[in-house]
């Protein structure tokens, strides 16, 4: 059987950057290990989805693994994995087993899995520094200890165990918020892949159908163009369900005036894309819902616009909410001053959430939104909250206000049920960002213009 195309460079790259990081930190022993397969029901699995840290490192995605990196006088990476099994191969598929795991993925050593717990205590043994994933999983901690247990019984022959306990899952989140040119241009592939489905969905859309049948269209697209998955549950709500923030595709049916707002992007290779738009299930917006949705795109458009390099993750966010909040203000959905309503969070009733987050191997990726802590500040009892991360090329964030009014006696009817959120993936850069996501079209006219000219998809 033939190997799956991968590039290991990348991988074999990052492992060193680890290891640098490491050998700063006074060296040391990391141990990690992939997701553990989890059952749905009886003898089924859930489709498996390895961990994204190990991934990171490895490139390895079958279960049952672990990763040992050992930063000393000559560094070295061990992969443990499940050993070649051809009768099991005949029901589960390919399994690369160590030997060939280790050519392909440039690791200096593979063993079998089995043989983790005998080997452990011994590579443990005179590591100053131990990393793993602290406090992340009972059975990983268990075996933890057992593994250190072990080679303190070594230490009475002069041995000495780790004297110091970092959590490596820290390390590697501020190593993957910025995204090398392998992340990013995967990155872009899944997002012209999932901006394609978002147009399928609103060519598709039509009053009578049903949200999950908007959700197949999705899918459709997703796995036509090589995606492997969804980078998480499809939202695709219509009128009311719109309104809320987690909304899973049901069985209601789009209504002539509603709007239709869908939240969905595809996993490629690992990484995620993550895009919102909101339609009018017939075609057109009503006076009421493009006002909106005008207010919306313009609160996204400020915050575009101060995303770029040395800016603070919050001034988007900032940006955002007062052009979000004047808008409430002139549509009349609140009263007073623009500054009175944002210090009082008054805005905050039809806009509760933030206006983005990390993006990559996870879809709310890994990474601090405030900066480290430096040395000092780690002293200091009660120093006060960190500043804002300071945004930096290479990273990658969502951009997504949104605006939900539900019914209220203080509300205007023609207000009530409408939900609009857009959502784009940008790419910081040199000189600002980069729009990964406008392969699908966020000007009202230009979704008007889809929905009008192209044939439906769908047929009952």
């Amino acid at each position: 059987m033939s190997l799956p195309p991968i590039d290991t460079n990348p991988f074999v790259e990052r492992r060193e950057r680890l290891f640098d990081l490491m050998h700063a930190l006074g060296g040391g022993i990391a141990i990690l290990p992939t997701t553990p397969e989890i059952r749905r029901n009886r003898d089924n699995e859930y489709p498996y989805r390895h961990d994204s840290d190990f991934f990171y490192l490895s490139g390895f995605t079958e279960p049952e693994a672990w990763l040992v990196l050992i930063a000393g006088e000559n560094n070295r990476s061990i992969l443990y994995c499940r050993d070649k099994h051809l009768e099991r191969e005949i029901w589960d598929g390919y399994r690369f087993g160590p030997e060939a795991a280790a050519e392909h993925f440039q690791f200096d050593e593979a063993l079998p899995v089995e043989q983790l717990d005998q080997t452990l205590p011994e590579l443990l043994q005179d590591q100053p520094i131990l990393y793993a994933p602290l406090s992340e999983q009972d059975t990983l901690d268990q075996r933890l200890r057992q593994w250190l247990a072990a080679a303190r019984q070594r230490s009475r022959a002069g041995f000495q165990t780790p004297a110091r306990q970092l959590d490596l899952r820290v390390v590697l989140a501020e190593m993957r918020l910025i995204k090398d040119a392998t992340e990013i241009d995967t990155m872009r592939q899944a997002a012209q892949i999932s901006a394609r489905a978002h147009v399928r969905a609103m060519r598709s859309a039509r009053p009578g159908l049903r949200e999950y049948q908007i959700e197949a269209e999705l899918l459709h697209e997703f796995r036509r163009h090589g995606a492997q998955d969804v980078a998480y549950g499809s939202i695709v709500a219509t009128g009311a369900n719109a309104c809320v923030l987690h909304y899973r595709a049901g069985d209601t049916q789009l209504r002539d005036g509603d709007l239709v707002l869908i939240d969905a992007g595809c996993e490629l290779d690992s990484y995620a894309a993550d895009i919102t738009r909101t339609f009018p299930a017939n075609g057109r917006y009503s006076g009421p819902q493009r006002a909106l949705y005008d207010l919306t795109v313009a609160a996204e458009a400020a915050a575009i616009a101060v995303t770029r390099p040395g800016a603070s993750w919050n001034a988007g966010h900032e940006a955002a909410v007062r052009v979000l909040a004047q808008g409430m203000i002139d549509e009349g959905l609140l009263q007073g001053s623009l500054d009175g309503v944002i210090e009082s969070g008054a805005y905050s009733r039809f806009y509760m959430h933030r206006t983005g987050h990390w993006l990559g191997l996870d879809v709310h990726d890994v990474g601090d939104y405030r900066e480290p802590p430096s040395l000092l500040q780690s002293a200091i009892a009660g120093s006060g909250p960190r500043p804002w991360r300071t945004l930096q090329p290479g990273m990658v964030l969502t951009i997504e206000p949104g605006i939900y009014v539900r019914p209220g006696d203080d509300v205007d009817e023609r207000w009530w049920n409408i939900g609009i959120r857009t959502e784009d993936d940008a790419l910081v850069t040199e000189t600002g960002c980069e729009l990964l996501t406008r392969g699908v079209p966020v000007d009202a006219d230009e979704i008007e213009a889809i929905m009008r000219d192209a044939p439906p998809l769908l047929t009952n």
